[in-house]
């Protein structure tokens, strides 16, 4: 909501306190990167439109996070779940975490991993980046900064919390908007 952390849970390493890894001021929410884990809705969700823009803070330097999407089974590093990676220079790859059933090119998969079907089209470090994920039944598709830049068919359809990767670097989000896609 831009201006707490209603509607989140945590996933962090047991006496952690959220507040020292989380954090949300003016309408950002910061995550500081360390320990790892993440925090995840407290909705699932099953089909949906997600768009969120992201930075890394230029004074502590680029680094990896992602977007988990139709996490199921256990909390744990890493949940069960489709990966849209947020790694510097490497949004728009997907990883594949705990088997999710999904079909993407082959051309460009190895093992968990799927990259990026286009050069990488962020922006410098600190400059607001624009992630839009549309999750619509079997289909997924990762679009950065307006580029599609990966898409996979076949993904398992079932509901889910989405969730946001504190992984070692200090990350901003903002403009964090969900939209439901109703069946009729």
């Amino acid at each position: 909501n831009g201006q707490n952390l209603d509607g989140w849970k945590f996933q962090l390493p047991e006496g952690t306190d959220p507040s020292t890894v989380w954090s949300v001021k003016d309408g950002v929410l910061r995550c500081e990167g360390r320990p790892i884990g993440y925090l995840y809705t407290e909705q699932e969700f099953t089909d949906f439109e997600l768009t969120l823009e992201w930075r890394f803070d230029p004074a502590a330097g680029p680094g990896n996070s992602g977007v988990l999407l139709r996490k199921s089974g256990s909390d744990r590093i890493w949940p069960r779940s489709i990966e849209a990676q947020l790694q510097h220079r490497n949004a728009g790859d997907f990883w594949n975490i705990g088997e999710v059933p999904m079909r993407t090119d082959p051309a460009r998969t190895r093992g968990r991993n799927t990259r990026r079907a286009a050069p990488s089209s962020e922006k410098p470090v600190g400059e607001w980046n624009r992630y839009d994920i549309l999750v619509d039944g079997p289909r997924v598709e990762l679009r950065v900064n307006g580029v599609l830049q990966n898409a996979a068919d076949w993904c398992e359809e079932l509901a889910g919390p989405i969730c946001l990767q504190s992984e070692g670097a200090v990350i901003e989000f903002c403009d964090i908007r969900l939209r439901r896609i109703v069946k009729r």
